[in-house]
């Protein structure tokens, strides 16, 4: 293009400046793992709203964008266009990385190894990452972004069922999860679903205090549990069913757990009404609303005057007398159906749990 009549030419330049390659990448789609614990920093680039739906396990919320923002800017770049749209977002931008810098990176070490995605690897973990690496941090950007690592997680869901799994199955009460959890405390193996759902897997089992997390978080734990797992060791997880709460345990694993050899396990009636109440014990304050609301809908399955007894019971403050009403005629025998109808491996021996706590599980 030709410059203006009378205006001095324009230089012309040919050398361009070489911010250098101080940016590698991490690409799970060449069967890298996106392992938290390996780096000292992973950041989550994206909007709070998408990082909720589902993230890297053990990734930092640092959004570049806010929600309102993103919208703000996608709305710009479809309606006038995409130039205003990148100056928008560049000023945006600019702001939240230096809140970021401040708020997470102010007394981080020269050499910290830090790992950046967002949604496909584009402008939103570039424009963090770049910060990052002029700062001198060893700085990682998964290929691909999100979509490439949800990708690897879907990719590693059927290897769930192809571990040497003990399945520790037995009636409501007698402390399975806490089992679970001493034996990830001696060092074993172990896929703790209860965890990963956020839920203690039963009608009654909700988390009244924060919601379960998305299919896709969910999945996305199991595998990230299971990335450092030896193949020559066993892997113990819980008996469970098909849902935890609302959330669909992987087909390959719910599999291999029915054909599993089995430990089952057991404790007296009166231990497991003592745990369930330790265990439960929002139920009988601040949550009662939530266990009448819940019960009231058993009425279907157990029939109204079973769920009228229960509710008595509660409102009596007999909760003993409604913990052991409860195992007698709703879970007991609904463990005794799924044991019959879906448990096929073979019993390797059976454990009784005298006590409640960390003595009696140890």
């Amino acid at each position: 293009q030709e410059a203006p009549a009378g205006a001095a030419p324009r230089a012309v330049c040919a050398e361009r400046v070489d911010l250098g390659q101080r940016i590698a990448y991490l690409d799970p789609a060449a069967g890298e793992h996106v392992v938290a614990g390996e780096w000292d920093f992973v950041c989550d680039a994206r909007s709070p709203g998408e990082y909720e739906e589902d993230h890297v396990i053990g990734a930092l919320s640092t959004p570049v964008l806010s929600d309102e923002e993103r919208a703000r800017v996608g709305t710009l770049y479809k309606q006038v266009s995409p130039f205003e749209a990148r100056r928008l977002g560049a000023a945006l931008v600019s702001k939240n990385v230096a809140d970021i810098l401040m708020r997470e990176f102010q007394e981080a070490p020269a050499d910290a190894r830090v790992l950046v995605y967002c949604w496909r690897g584009g402008d939103r973990s570039l424009s963090l990452a770049h910060t990052l690496s002029r700062v001198g941090f060893d700085v990682h950007l998964i290929k691909g972004g999100w979509k490439a690592y949800r990708a690897r997680v879907r990719a590693e869901l059927p290897s769930l069922g192809q571990y040497d799994l003990r399945l520790l199955r037995g009636v409501t009460g007698c402390q399975k999860t806490k089992l679970l959890h001493a034996l990830r405390r001696k060092g074993a193996q172990v896929i703790d679903l209860e965890g990963a759902a956020n839920h203690k897997g039963s009608i009654l089992g909700v988390n009244v205090d924060s919601a379960q997390p998305s299919q896709k978080l969910f999945e996305g734990r199991l595998v990230a549990q299971a990335a450092r797992f030896d193949r020559r060791r066993p892997v113990f997880v819980e008996g469970e069913s098909s849902l935890v709460g609302q959330r669909v345990v992987p087909s390959a694993l719910l599999h291999a757990m029915r054909a599993a050899p089995t430990v089952v396990v057991g404790a007296p009636m009166a231990e497991r009404v003592r745990f369930i109440r330790r265990d439960y014990e929002y139920f009988e304050g601040r949550a009662v609303g939530e266990l009448k609301e819940r019960l009231r809908r058993l009425r279907q399955l157990r029939g109204g005057e079973t769920v009228d007894r229960w509710l008595a019971q509660v409102d009596a403050g007999d909760f003993d007398a409604f913990v052991q009403d409860m195992l007698e005629s709703h879970y007991d025998p609904a463990y005794e159906a799924a044991a019959a109808r879906d448990w096929t491996g073979e019993t390797l021996e059976t454990v009784v749990v005298e006590g409640v706590g960390g003595d009696a599980v140890d």
